[in-house]
């Protein structure tokens, strides 16, 4: 009755049971895994908000497969501040970066073709590509001291079936960037077979100056961070066949000896033309607007590939025309708000990351790993257990929620990935719970 590619489990995994379970006893939940900026205190003018949307122009109809064309100058002068150059006609809307991403997808692979896409990484992608009827295929990204790409494994992974590489920048939960040796291998890739690149840059503004575990606030700071929406309600996918890991998959924690983790780190993609590149995002994270369903696509690439792209994605926008005309219309005026509302995430997620960095220096046993950007922050715990067994102790006993490191795929054990975002006096009772719990045992 049903296809194939829906058929995932539905019965809640053992966290969402208990979750569920303390919301009909109304016992209290610290949530440390809030990823919606709505929900955090941050303010942005309510009124200019609204006002954006009551334009009279919305009340035409004058549909463009692209999106209006003010949107997409608002979007060229997002980049520009952040001297990137991009041309409006090379930019599509989309009412989302889950559609972007649909669009990408649609335009590059067949059915049963693979998208490589890294692990740890958000779950969410895995539900994308099952929903194109592509099959994902993992590569890893490894853990020295910082993040970066398993290059070896990473060709290792690739076949004839294999249509794109996608990237995460920074990546979520593990807050790294692309390292520009690891794009020009990337490039070197496309340009050996057909493939293309798919980067993902929605928390691309939300960038730390080199910090290491460790770091406190005497020592001067960092500017940002990231997060996932908890998707717990199923269990989420644990890879599959093909997937690729990195040596013994153990990530080591040692604290890194001081370096410049900004020198080789790529600005963005959206301006790359080496191969063909698709580049996303959105409102949701660059003015802390996830109600506000706007997102884009930015295509670049050699011209020859560039033009046949830019023409079949076109009759695919224009088969959906899903954006509507005051979203379209506000967006210059929303995209203005992420002047208002970035400085609160950072300097609450800097707050967060400082002072648990202080707690960490006490000489607990738990550990933090590197993270350049993002929301997140991963722990690495004692390996007496495993992750969910601990996120469960702290539900169970403090009434703490984290995520499992599981849910993001981590290779291995004992890791767990906590928001930065929460209010600062929530994130403190939470992590000082942990902390003592983990003390006890």
């Amino acid at each position: 009755m049903f296809a194939t590619r829906t058929d995932w489990s539905l019965t809640p995994n053992r966290l969402s049971k208990m979750v569920d379970e303390r919301q009909r006893k109304g016992l209290p939940i610290i949530d440390l895994t809030e990823s919606n900026p709505t929900r955090c205190g941050f303010t942005v003018d309510a009124q200019a908000v609204l006002a954006a949307l009551a334009n009279s122009r919305s009340l035409t109809y004058e549909p463009d497969p692209r999106g209006l064309l003010c949107a997409r100058q608002a979007v060229t002068g997002y980049y520009a501040e952040r001297g990137i150059r991009v041309d409006p006609e090379q930019i599509f809307l989309t009412a989302s970066t889950s559609e972007a991403y649909s669009y990408a997808f649609r335009l590059l692979a067949n059915p049963g073709d693979n998208i490589l896409a890294p692990r740890p990484s958000y779950p969410l992608l895995d539900f994308l590509t099952r929903l194109n009827d592509l099959e994902l295929v993992s590569y890893p990204l490894a853990y020295d001291h910082r993040w970066q790409i398993d290059l070896t494994a990473l060709a290792a992974c690739l076949n004839q079936r294999s249509k794109a590489v996608l990237v995460v920048h920074p990546n979520n939960p593990t807050g790294s960037f692309v390292r520009c040796e690891e794009l020009k291998f990337l490039i070197s890739c496309c340009q050996t077979q057909p493939l293309a690149i798919i980067a993902d840059e929605v928390f691309a503004d939300y960038a730390f100056e080199d910090v290491a575990p460790g770091f406190s606030p005497a020592q001067g700071g960092p500017p940002h961070l990231a997060l996932p929406r908890l998707r717990d309600r199923h269990p989420l996918p644990q890879g599959g066949e093909g997937i690729v890991q990195s040596g013994t998959g153990q990530y080591t924690s040692a604290t890194p000896k001081s370096r410049d983790t900004n020198a080789d780190r790529v600005r963005s993609l959206a301006a790359e033309s080496g191969a063909l590149t698709f580049t996303l995002s959105g409102l949701s994270k660059i003015s802390a607007l996830p109600q506000m369903k706007l997102a884009w696509v930015i295509v670049n690439g050699p011209e020859d590939l560039l033009r046949a792209a830019l023409a079949r994605l076109e009759v695919i926008a224009d088969t959906y025309l899903s954006v509507s005309a005051p979203l379209a219309g506000a967006t210059p005026e929303l995209l203005e708000l992420r002047h208002q509302v970035q400085p609160q995430i950072l300097g609450r997620v800097r707050q967060n990351l400082y002072w648990l960095d202080e707690q960490l220096s006490r000489g607990v046993a738990i550990s933090r790993l590197q993270t350049e950007g993002g929301w997140y922050v991963i722990l690495r715990m004692p390996a007496v257990r495993s992750d969910e067994d601990w996120a469960m102790e702290w539900l169970r006993e403090e009434g703490v929620l984290v995520h499992p490191g599981h849910f993001y795929d981590f290779s291995c054990e004992s890791h767990l990935v906590v928001s930065l975002l929460p209010f600062t006096e929530v994130f403190r009772e939470g992590m000082l719970k942990i902390l003592a719990r983990t003390a006890k045992l």
